[in-house]
């Protein structure tokens, strides 16, 4: 009779958004939930922190990802990467399409008349 029920884990889960994912293999992972004050009752959004596992490195910056509680890993690290729940719109940062003048190459094309100046 066990064998034929499904496992369910206790584990808990948590949705939020990556902040970060510039380590190796973790991710920050910010989770907002709303409560009402205790005294004023008035609803306040709370954020809380989490670093998570992210073996293959699905996660980037602005997707929401759903996460579970796990084992440690490390000092920090007690939540694993369950699923990328959606995935945030990558914005290009290449500005020589739109003919935007980056501090960078004015700083160059200066260079340049002050050569040719000289």
């Amino acid at each position: 009779m066990a064998e034929t029920e499904s496992k369910t884990s206790n584990k808990n889960e948590k949705v939020g958004s990556v902040v970060s994912s510039k380590m190796a293999k973790t991710i920050v992972v910010e989770v907002t939930r709303r409560v009402a004050h205790p005294v004023y009752k008035r609803i306040v959004s709370k954020r809380r922190k989490f670093y998570a596992h992210d073996e293959q490195g699905l996660a980037k910056v602005g997707d929401v990802v759903r996460i579970i509680e796990c084992r440690p890993l490390s000092k920090l690290t007690r939540w694993q990467l369950k699923e990328v729940v959606r995935q945030a719109v990558q914005v290009t940062t290449d500005l020589s399409a739109l003919g935007i003048v980056t501090p960078a190459r004015r700083v160059a094309s200066k260079k340049k008349g002050q050569k040719a100046g000289k």
